[in-house]
């Protein structure tokens, strides 16, 4: 049973927008923090954005100002809005809970930035 299933991703040029969405399972979601992942080739996973449960926000260094994460509780979703996008950001981009209580993943849904 899929639990996690991001979508959103696709191909844009240096500068453009894309909003990412994560849809989570009810006993994923309910009562945790939840994050964006990204993953480019050759490098290791890392975290960009995390929200608690109450809707506090907090970003990685390299996606501050130009990323906002967001969550509907009633939902079980979880919305990456990616702005002013660079071709550093090309990665596969995952969501899951902030601290990985679970132990799975999906399938992520990829992101190219072209020069």
């Amino acid at each position: 049973q899929v639990q996690l299933v991001e979508s959103g991703g696709g191909l844009v040029q240096a500068g453009g927008s894309l909003r990412l969405s994560c849809a989570a399972s009810r006993t994923i979601f309910r009562d945790n923090d939840m994050g964006w992942y990204r993953q480019a080739p050759g490098k290791q996973r890392e975290l960009v954005a995390a929200i608690t449960s109450g809707g506090i926000t907090n970003y990685a260094d390299s996606v501050k100002g130009r990323f906002t994460i967001s969550r509907d509780n009633a939902k079980n979703m979880v919305y990456l809005q990616m702005n002013s996008l660079k071709p550093e950001d090309t990665a596969v981009y995952y969501c899951n809970t902030r601290f990985l209580v679970y132990g799975i993943w999906g399938q992520g849904t990829q992101v190219t930035v072209s020069s």
